[in-house]
């Protein structure tokens, strides 16, 4: 059992877990978060537990022994300091960060702009892996969508979605400079074509703004047209994360027509 915090592994944990974006690695805290990224196929490099554990958590713990992963016991105290959480489920894991194959028949893709808020950034991943979304590109200025608390949000999102960080170069080559370029439609607050009548069954690339200065330049000169979601209530705007989730499933709703 592991009981100091000076422990070269629980050193690196605690880095992992304290928004050392770590290009190469991420950690995954929680039954749930574990469960999810072994279902999809991910090794963990190491796994640490705590004897508070859960009946769920310890069925876990015993597939993972049983897969030879390396397996580390911590005190009470030591999961309780190295954690990110107010309330460790005692369990956490290490995986080398990847990313899904990108299709070859692209038609439906999100890019994310600016994003800053790792809530709105989990909630919106796990929104668009719910509605099938092909890939999701990561624009420069956003924030690491492996950290702990957009992880925790995405509810185990990450581990069944394509995710690329790219500049925005990249993201016009891969959107616009192929034989069937996407149309991109840059979601706002006001402006431009209600997603009610936009047709969405083509293909595209949904753009989403960061929350306070909503999309750069850079991304407006990507965007082909604007869409909007009508507010008859008055409202100036919504969460970033709401909005792109109505959009999204509005993309949906139209293809399953």
């Amino acid at each position: 059992m592991l009981t100091s915090r000076q422990n070269p592994k629980v050193q690196l944990v605690r880095q992992l877990l304290s928004r050392y974006n770590d290009p190469a690695r991420f950690v995954a805290e929680g039954v749930r978060l574990v469960e999810e990224a072994v279902r999809a196929g991910w090794q963990a490099e190491l796994v640490m537990y705590s004897d508070t554990l859960s009946s769920r958590g310890r069925a876990l713990l015993e597939q993972l022994a049983g897969c030879g992963l390396p397996l580390e016991q911590l005190s009470p105290d030591l999961m309780e300091w190295v954690s990110d959480t107010a309330a460790p489920q005692g369990i956490l894991a290490v995986f080398k960060r990847r990313s899904l194959p990108l299709p070859e028949a692209l038609d439906f893709i999100l890019v994310v702009d600016s994003l800053r808020d790792p809530g709105n950034m989990g909630t919106l991943l796990r929104t668009a892996a719910a509605v099938g979304t092909q890939a999701v590109l990561l624009a420069p200025n956003t924030c690491d969508a492996f950290s702990p608390k957009v992880l925790r949000a995405g509810m185990g999102a990450h581990f069944r979605l394509c995710l690329l960080e790219a500049d925005w170069d990249t993201i016009e080559i891969m959107l616009k400079r192929r034989d069937l370029p996407l149309t991109v439609y840059l979601a706002e607050a006001s402006e431009g074509v209600t997603c009610w009548q936009a047709d969405l069954r083509r293909p595209l690339a949904l753009l989403v703004g960061g929350e306070a200065e909503g999309a750069s330049p850079a991304a407006r000169r990507l965007a082909d047209a604007a869409i909007t979601i009508p507010m008859p209530g008055g409202s100036e705007s919504l969460n970033a994360s709401i909005a792109a989730s109505i959009l999204l499933y509005e993309i949906l709703r139209q293809r399953s027509l």
